[in-house]
């Protein structure tokens, strides 16, 4: 990370979850979720900072155990699945969607 104060790759939030870590993303990355991966997202923030923060359910990945997905209901038959990556006891976002239905896998929380 470098030292502008004005860089977009400085940490845009860092949230902790209720599985007990923390998940962090950059401005640039957010940017880049919202721009290239999932538009619709884009004036979303503050809903999946509290996806993370405060979700109705996390599943672990079927396919990667460092995996995490957040769900948020979002409406009718929507929510907001916010997936994080844990690496050595750090958390990150990978990405965020709107979905109609919750992934299979282990569900780790509940609320």
């Amino acid at each position: 990370m470098n030292d502008d104060s004005s860089s977009n790759s400085e940490i845009l939030f860092e949230i902790v979850t209720p599985l007990g870590f923390w998940v962090r993303t950059t401005a640039e990355y957010w940017q880049f979720i919202v721009t290239v991966k999932h538009p619709v997202m884009s004036n979303r923030l503050t809903d999946v900072q509290n996806t993370l923060s405060d979700p109705d359910e996390v599943r672990l990945s079927n396919t990667d155990a460092q995996v995490y997905l957040f769900y948020r209901n979002d409406g009718t038959k929507r929510w907001v699945c916010a997936v994080t990556r844990r690496l050595n006891g750090e958390g990150f976002l990978i990405t965020v969607y709107r979905t109609s239905a919750i992934k299979e896998g282990e569900q780790l929380w509940q609320k």
